[in-house]
This record gives structure tokens, sequence and C-alpha cells, in this order.
């Protein structure tokens, strides 16, 4: 296993993660197609993560409506002091008004229940899951504080946020002594290349570890579809169109990995896998496998080695088609600013 440091922190995580998205929520509408894990499937799966190296997992409190943490806490209890558990907070967890979002009475009361069915005294790395236009970011802060304080909370990360409000969390942090961020997680594949425009420049300036999930576009670059459709109905794409791709790109990209793959005698996954462990600035990349041998087909990416030529194949094959504002103004302002420019 390779060991990456956690943005600014000293503390080293592991280059791929285990998510358990799939933990738990069997009957559940939502959670059960998902994955749908009960406690013994999820154990292997833990197990095998264990023996390769992983020291990062990854829940949230709306997962399966807790029954994710509560699985992974039992499961990580006997190995407690030497891995690292990341959960998140803001999704509704419950009919009531307040069990919601990034209010000081909400994030309260998440760290507490979290705390519980994690079966653990403290959080390593706490997330805000999304953000909340109705709360001050202030007040956020201030509650997590608290938390910090207290030793409920190491660290404090964001995921699925802008970057501006990334940016306006460091801010509003930096002069009041409030926690800061160390860690954003996003969504990053070949098929959705989003955050290379302003995500990760604004980690690498600002030293924020990046965490990296839904890395096969939630199995889509897993080598089960082409342009024939797909070949396993249970496969989540088949159900769950999220995220958005541009399909017939994706198709483009799924025949170049299949080229690539060749070369190296591997799986599409392990070489899509592979692309993004290979981007400058990432982290660690969350994996969320159903089934044992996904969980070691993933693994194989650790050791897998684009070559150049694959890294630019791949690079030009999944290139957004119509590049994005600003960056394609300040690039052309780069070629005209040095000395002798024109």
């Amino acid at each position: 296993m390779q060991y990456r440091q956690l943005g600014g922190t000293g503390v080293w995580v592991s280059a791929v993660s285990l998510g358990t998205m799939t933990f738990g929520g069997q009957s559940h509408p939502l959670w059960g197609p998902i994955g749908g894990l009960g406690f013994d499937e999820a154990s292997v799966l833990v197990g095998r993560a264990l023996d390769a190296g992983i020291n990062l997992f990854d829940t949230a409190d709306a997962y399966a409506d807790g029954e994710s943490e509560e699985i992974l806490g039992a499961l990580l209890a006997p190995q407690r002091q030497g891995v690292l558990i990341a959960t998140k907070l803001a999704m509704r967890v419950g009919a009531e008004p307040n069990a919601v979002g990034l209010s000081r009475l909400h994030v309260t009361r998440s760290i507490e229940n979290s705390l519980r069915r994690l079966g653990t005294d403290y959080i390593d790395l706490y997330h805000i899951h999304a953000w909340d236009p109705l709360t001050p970011i202030e007040e956020t802060l201030a509650a997590l504080d608290d938390a910090v304080r207290q030793g409920k909370v190491r660290y404090v990360g964001a995921s699925n946020t802008a970057a501006w409000q990334a940016m306006k969390a460091l801010g509003v942090s930096s002069p009041g002594g409030l926690p800061r961020l160390v860690s954003l997680q996003s969504y990053y594949s070949l098929s959705g290349r989003d955050i290379e425009h302003e995500i990760l420049p604004l980690t690498r300036d600002q030293n924020l570890g990046n965490l990296i999930y839904s890395p096969l576009a939630s199995g889509l670059l897993s080598g089960k579809y082409d342009r024939t459709g797909h070949t396993e109905e249970t496969a989540r794409w088949a159900r769950f169109q999220m995220p958005p791709v541009d399909l017939e790109q994706t198709y483009d990209i799924i025949d170049c990995l299949r080229a690539v793959a060749a070369r190296h005698e591997a799986s599409t996954a392990a070489v899509a896998l592979a692309w993004v462990l290979a981007q400058e600035g990432v982290t660690s990349v969350i994996l969320g496998a159903r089934r044992l041998d996904q969980l070691d087909d993933n693994l194989g990416a650790i050791d897998l080695r684009l070559t150049d030529d694959d890294l630019r194949e791949l690079d030009a094959a999944s290139a957004p088609r119509v590049p994005a504002y600003p960056g394609y103004m300040q690039a052309q302002f780069l070629t005209v600013r040095g000395p002798g420019g024109n």
C-alpha cells in the first residue's frame, strides 16, 4: 500500500480508502439497490481492506439511515487506534424540520449520533457533506470548533463544495481561530473532470487533501458497459444514471480504457482508477465495492503504472469538449505573459 500526506496535516492515509455507502439498508428503497450489504458481507470487505493496508474508511450519517456507521464502527472496533474513520453530516436524516443542514443545532446532534452509532468517542475526519446556503459558515465552524476542543473531532473537511465555498470557509476560519478545512471530498473520474477547473487548483494552492469518490462514475467505467448497453442488470449505473456524463464521449473513453488495459493485462476498472491515482493533488481514491472480487480488482490499481503514452491517450479521450471559462482566457494570457510575449 502507498500512503500519502493528508493536506497540510501530519497524517498519512492510504492511497485508496474504503467507502461504505454499500453497507446496510437491505430493505430500504434507495440504499438497498445501491448496496444493502449486511454485517457478514461488509465484514469480508473490511477485512480485505485492512489486509491490503487501507487505513481510511469513509461513511456518512445519511447512508442507510445510519446503519452504515453502525456496521463500520462494529467492524473496526478491534483496531480502532490503527485506522481513520471519516464520516459526514448535512443530508436529511429524519422527518423533523431541523434534521438537516449545518446549523449549530444539527451539527451538535449529528456528532453525538454518529459517535454513538460508530461506537467510538472521536471522529478522525468529519466532513460537511454539502453546503448549506441557509446557515452562515461561521455558525457551522464554531459548532465544529467546540467538537474539536472537546476531543470529539480530530479534523474537519468538506464534500461537494464549490471552490468559492471552500475558500470562504478557509477565509472565515483563519482570522477567527476556527477549524481549518484539511480536505475536500469530490467526484472525479475520466468521465467527470470538472474539479480540474477550480477545485484541484484550490486544493494545491491551499494544501488541502483530495479524497475522490465515484472514480468509476458509479461503475460506468468498470468494463460492464459499451455502446451496446450494459452486461450486468444489478450494476448501479443500470438503475441510477448518476453522476451525469456525456455518454457518447464516455463510450470513447471506455474504448480507450480497454486498449490501455489490454497492453497491461489489467481490467478497465483498474486502469480508470490508476489514471485518477496518477493525477497531481489526489490524496486517496475511495473504493465502493459490493463484492470481494470487485475490491480485489480495484486494489490492483495501486501497483499499476501507466506510461506517459497511456496517460496522454486517456487524457485526450476524456478531455472536456467545451473549455471552461475563465480557464481558457487565463491560459491564453499565460502564453503572452513572459518576456517577449506578443
